[in-house]
């Protein structure tokens, strides 16, 4: 691909580096307890706890922590950050994945009105998202809760060495992809899966979570389309590159290298014929309206 010297989305979240946080008391300093049984069993224990809840409610912080600063100094505990050091192909990543961003920016802002840009979440082992905290074994994930893009770029280099599908153009397909769930955010088609989520069973529910991934695929190669047409990025081989990737990511070929067997009912992705296939009839058409995987049938 020619992507270097390209625009890069400002929409990015750098975490690399950072650890997502569980702690539920909101930097409640525990070494504080002892002084604080002590406090709250004192004569002006009252008194005192009464004027910490006042200046919570002034000013919204949560008054575990005021109180932690109080009996620690008043010096909020913070924790010392160093800065992220990635190595030299992974800080590579990170910029590709912001040209891959605002080049689908570009597209999705002519074909959309009024397009609302997501945001891309750079993240290294976990992460914490409206969906909750996931780890980097889920793979890049959308969350519409926060219209959020989530990836940890080694998974870039598993594509390359565990599942054969090297190529930038490929890297640049799992972007698409997870940009194409943000569409179908936009578009309504997520709230109306979420409805279905609890009144279906969890097989009737996979096949309707296999259509929305494979409109993601459709939708993907739409933006391929036009990217060519808009940039001219792609180069020889990318269009293979990009189909290599959607066959090694199929629900059948997936479960089949992992066990041996293949259970159709547990798809939630499509198969790999079916992924190309979308991705494919995205790409040559460019066109949304053929996009609707939910009235496919075949898909």
């Amino acid at each position: 691909m020619k992507w270097k010297g390209k625009r890069k989305s400002s929409n990015v979240e750098d975490r690399r580096g950072q650890r997502s946080s569980g702690s539920g008391l909101g930097g409640f300093n525990p070494m504080i307890l002892g002084p604080l049984i002590r406090l709250l069993f004192s004569k002006t224990g009252l008194i005192i706890v009464g004027i910490f809840l006042v200046i919570s409610l002034l000013t919204g912080n949560n008054p575990l922590h005021i109180i932690s600063q109080f009996f620690s100094g008043g010096t909020p505990q913070t924790e010392s950050v160093t800065p992220y050091q990635g190595t030299a192909k992974e800080n590579e990543l990170a910029e590709f994945s912001a040209t891959i961003l605002a080049n689908t920016e570009d597209v999705w802002n002519q074909l959309l009105d009024n397009y609302r840009e997501p945001t891309l979440v750079l993240f290294t082992n976990s992460v914490s998202s409206a969906c909750g905290n996931a780890s980097s074994a889920t793979g890049p994930f959308y969350c519409p809760g926060d219209e959020k893009l989530y990836i940890d770029l080694g998974f870039f280099d598993d594509m390359e060495r565990k599942l054969n599908a090297p190529g930038d153009f490929a890297q640049a397909y799992v972007i698409a992809h997870e940009v194409g769930h943000h569409i179908q955010k936009i578009m309504g088609i997520t709230d109306k899966m979420q409805q279905l989520r609890g009144q279906l069973s969890k097989t009737e529910f996979n096949k309707y979570s296999v259509r929305l991934e494979l409109q993601a695929d459709f939708l993907a190669g739409v933006w391929a389309h036009h990217s060519q047409r808009m940039s001219k990025m792609m180069e020889t081989g990318d269009l293979a590159e990009a189909m290599n990737a959607a066959h090694a990511i199929g629900d059948d070929r997936l479960q089949k290298n992992a066990t041996g067997r293949v259970v159709p009912d547990s798809f939630t992705h499509g198969t790999s014929e079916q992924r190309m296939r979308w991705f494919r009839k995205g790409f040559e058409t460019g066109d949304l309206s053929q996009g609707d995987t939910f009235s496919a049938d075949p898909l």
